[in-house]
């Protein structure tokens, strides 16, 4: 037999490190599993880079109006229970937000002339965390109750609490600002104005650009301005209003005649009250509009009227409200509980009544 001829050396070495890179760089079959491939690829990706969250559905609870005055001062020495049987309907949701109507201040000098004023010290908001709110507006006709001095308080505490609220600010950038959160992927951005203050209060009591006060619905120009920022980047834009005539079933005319603009200036959802009473919900156009939410937490109720309330709960993806629902409640010793059998049948029945004079669809 035939011995073959011995390779020179530089060949030896040519052969080797050319069998060296079939191996490293061939097919995950040949030398990798595909698993270690997928995790070679996540790494060499840049460490700053993060993926874009898939979007899904979210829900958002709406209360009423919500105050701890008289009676109901004394429901804070427990603030954990002081919302009542209502929280386990608040909880459930992604977001939930109330309006509460009340300066956050244990001084303060009430407004000269004014028949009600509210107040109420800081463990109001931490009632109101305890019992699953996340976001409150305080743009309403008692958010100043207690004029300057009381603005200043209420900004302090806010500040202190870091609990979310809308619609004050130490100037209008403030009170106007959104509040802003990415919920399953949606990013969610809540603004509150209110369009009623007593004629005596509206120049005192609004926000400019160098004075703290409540964001204004009736300066439109502002409101619609603070909703189209907010559009631009925002997949959800919600305004809550304080808005409508006291014991006043239908919607009035200033409500009839913002909800449309605020829509066009690109409002997918809005939500208020100030009627005590409870006004329609449904679609206008592709947007939701509620006009009523009534009393939440209050201590004058009529269980025939201003005691009928409850939550209003939106399912939304994006700028898509697809569902609506009502959890209807009676305001019993100051706070809402809950109805149930066939009270709550017919209850949810009459609720979806109230749209037929607010000129809004059961559909979108």
């Amino acid at each position: 037999m035939r011995l073959p001829r011995a390779l020179p050396l530089f060949a030896v070495v040519a052969a080797v490190a050319s069998l060296a890179a079939c191996s490293s760089s061939g097919s995950p079959e040949q030398g990798k599993d595909p698993q270690a491939k997928q995790v070679d690829r996540q790494t060499a990706a840049s460490p700053t880079e993060k993926p874009t969250p898939q979007r899904r559905p979210y829900t958002i609870s709406f209360g009423g109006d919500v105050h701890f005055e008289g009676g109901l001062r004394s429901r804070l020495a427990d603030p954990r229970t002081a919302l009542g049987p209502i929280a386990s309907v608040l909880r459930r949701s992604d977001l939930t937000m109330v309006n509460l109507e009340t300066a956050i201040t244990t001084g303060g000098t009430p407004a000269p002339g004014k028949q009600f004023t509210f107040r109420a010290p800081a463990s109001a908001f931490t009632a109101l965390k305890a019992a699953g709110v996340d976001v409150v507006s305080m743009a309403n006709n008692h958010g100043m109750d207690y004029m300057e001095s009381g603005l200043a308080d209420s900004l302090a505490a806010i500040r202190r609490s870091r609990f979310p609220v809308v619609g004050i600010g130490k100037d209008a950038a403030e009170a106007y600002k959104p509040f802003r959160r990415t919920v399953n992927g949606n990013r969610v951005a809540i603004i509150g104005a209110t369009q009623v203050l007593d004629a005596e209060f509206i120049q005192s009591w609004t926000a400019t650009a160098d004075k703290g006060g409540l964001a204004s619905a009736k300066d439109e120009a502002s409101l619609l301005r603070a909703v189209r920022q907010a559009r631009r980047n925002s997949d959800t834009v919600i305004v809550h209003l304080h808005w409508g005539t006291e014991m006043q079933k239908c919607p009035n005319q200033a409500q009839l005649s913002l909800a449309p603009k605020l829509v066009k200036a690109g409002a997918d959802v809005i939500v208020g009250g100030h009627a005590h009473i409870l006004l329609g919900s449904g679609y206008l156009d592709n947007a939701y509009v509620n006009y009523g939410m009534g009393n939440f937490v209050f201590y004058n109720s009529n269980p025939a009227t201003t005691g009928r309330t409850g939550v209003l709960t939106l399912t939304i993806n994006g700028r898509k409200v697809m569902k609506d629902s009502w959890t209807p409640a009676t305001i019993q010793g100051g706070v809402p509980v809950p109805m149930t059998g066939a009270a709550r049948t017919r209850a949810v029945a009459d609720w979806k009544a109230l749209r037929s004079c607010a000129g809004l669809s059961a559909r979108p």
